[in-house]
């Protein structure tokens, strides 16, 4: 009996701190979510500050002293992510279970490998948590729609790409003839590789042709540049706007508990995971035009 009310006991703290921890709709997970976000801001800029040598030579103890702290305090909350999860694998192998692994992991290889410590600017990426704090959670759903769209489009921008390259492969070529192998045009490859800063009118300017035909050729390239970047942006705009229109006639409605990592659903008006950033599960109902006049 007492095993049993020990496991209650367990059972019923776990479910609180997965409340507080995953979640940001109670004063608790908000404040925890809060003070993690200025955990991961200080860290990040004790971590800057630490590459300036006169600021590194003077406040080298209080720097060390307060990066052991806040490494202390993330790997606590890792365990305890862990610790609470139902399906563990669902979190370890999560977007932000990945950077929280390897935020923490990053600074215990720096300590091994000191070359290694610029990784531990990966705790950065970890400031995309402000999206559960101030529930910007729909712009994970805007989010989707737009990787939809470039999913979808992958295949139209790897055939302009591969046009593309094949253009400046022989804009290169035409100039390394035009300008006879001088005024940088040594080589193809050099001479490719002015082809593509001009295409994209970065214009470095590194390189520069001379001849008469040289500068002809590169205002054609440069007033194509213009052209060709329109191009990609009108076959995204177009998958989005699809994308946009479909998911106007969708309504769904929030069930149960997170397929992905087994977080239960503490919004029920929630699109994706607070934790995972997973579809969370759906019954849907595709509304006709019908329908919508008739409500």
């Amino acid at each position: 009996m007492a095993e049993k009310d020990n496991k209650t006991k367990v059972s019923r703290i776990k479910k609180q701190l997965a409340i507080v921890v995953f979640g940001s709709t109670t004063r608790l997970g908000r404040l925890f979510d809060i003070a993690l976000l200025w955990a991961i801001l200080l860290s990040i800029l004790i971590l800057i500050l630490e590459s300036v040598p006169w600021m590194n030579e003077r406040f080298d103890v209080f720097f060390k002293v307060a990066e052991w702290t806040i490494i202390i305090l993330f790997t606590i909350e890792y365990i305890i992510r862990v610790w609470v999860i139902r399906k563990k694998s669902g979190y370890i192998f999560s977007f932000f279970g990945i950077i929280d692994f390897l935020s923490i992991a990053s600074f215990y290889l720096s300590l091994v490998f000191p070359g290694s410590r610029p990784l531990l600017m990966l705790r950065a990426i970890r400031l995309l948590r402000i999206f559960r704090i101030y529930q910007l959670t729909h712009y994970l759903s805007e989010s989707a729609i737009l990787g939809k769209a470039l999913i979808k489009s992958l295949k139209r921008i790897t055939v302009f790409l591969s046009v593309l390259l094949v253009i400046v492969i022989i804009l290169g070529t035409i100039m390394y003839v035009v300008e006879q192998g001088r005024n940088g045009f040594e080589t193809i490859p050099q001479s490719i590789y002015w082809a593509i800063v001009t295409i994209t009118t970065v214009g470095y300017g590194d390189i520069t042709p001379v001849t008469t035909l040289g500068k002809i050729i590169s205002s054609v390239i440069m007033m194509l540049g213009y052209a060709i970047i329109a191009v990609p942006t009108g076959i995204i705009t177009s998958e989005l706007t699809k994308e946009r229109e479909e998911a106007k006639f969708q309504d769904l409605k929030r069930i149960g508990e997170c397929a992905s990592c087994g977080l239960d659903i503490y919004d029920p008006n929630a699109n994706y995971c607070r934790n995972c950033g997973k579809p969370l599960p759906i019954e849907k109902t595709i509304k006709t035009d019908v329908e919508n006049i008739s409500e």
